[in-house]
């Protein structure tokens, strides 16, 4: 476990109190452990969660097709 000390806006001590309260949890580090926990859900890129690797990598080895007439094919 790492330990900081960080200042923060007031603003920002009033969201932790907040989370803090309605996820009941104990002290401000596990609001924001729970704050990067849903941000690392949300917010991160698609590329940078496991999920979506493996879905690459499965794309990956699936069999190609060939196209001869792309314009044809896809009546475009």
């Amino acid at each position: 476990m790492v330990k900081a000390i960080i200042d923060i806006s007031e603003e920002a001590n009033r969201v932790l109190n907040i989370i803090k309260a309605k996820y009941n949890l104990q002290n401000k580090s596990q609001a924001i452990n729970h704050m990067t926990h849903e941000y690392k859900l949300e917010l991160l890129e698609p590329e940078l969660k496991p999920e979506f690797i493996k879905q690459m990598k499965e794309i990956e080895n699936e069999k190609t097709i060939r196209i001869r007439n792309f314009t044809s094919r896809y009546n475009l």
